[in-house]
């Protein structure tokens, strides 16, 4: 395994999808140590629900003490009090985005990814700042024989 990771898989995103509900966060993170950070030009990716989404970063963080890869996105319908996106309709959009888009890039760089992170933020974030002003969702799964296992925490 390298020390960086292509922004986006040969080909670009793919399309699937599945669901369940989520809250927002607001965005309260502490810094954590990156293994390898790729930022990516801002890429527009279609979702289930026709939300605007755009693939901005993938980071490969060996952190937790696994590896798990994160894909982040804006999308500015989750925003709150502004926001048009029910939390339950942008879960099935993140599982959507866990199947389509993550587990064809893990294994097209050929990453032992033990989780993935799908987030959603309604504007840019660095990764590890705080911004109470942003609203973000978070899921995680673990990818397993050819499928997301979305996973509770």
């Amino acid at each position: 395994m390298t020390n960086a990771a292509p922004a986006a898989p040969a080909g670009g995103a793919f399309s699937q999808g599945k669901g369940r509900g989520c809250g927002f966060i607001p965005l309260i993170v502490a810094a954590l140590p990156i293994f390898c950070a790729s930022h990516v030009r801002a890429t527009p990716v279609e979702v289930p629900s026709g939300q605007p989404v755009t693939l901005t970063e993938v980071l490969l963080d060996e952190a937790p003490g696994a590896l798990w890869v994160r894909f982040r996105f804006v999308a500015p319908d989750i925003a709150q009090g502004g926001g048009r996106m029910d939390p339950a309709v942008a879960a099935e959009d993140m599982d959507h985005l866990c199947t389509a888009l993550a587990l064809p890039y893990i294994l097209h760089h050929n990453l032992a990814a033990a989780r993935v992170v799908i987030s959603l933020s309604d504007r840019p974030v660095d990764f590890g700042v705080s911004d109470a002003e942003a609203t973000q969702f978070f899921e995680a799964y673990t990818p397993r024989d050819g499928a997301c296992i979305w996973e509770e925490f």
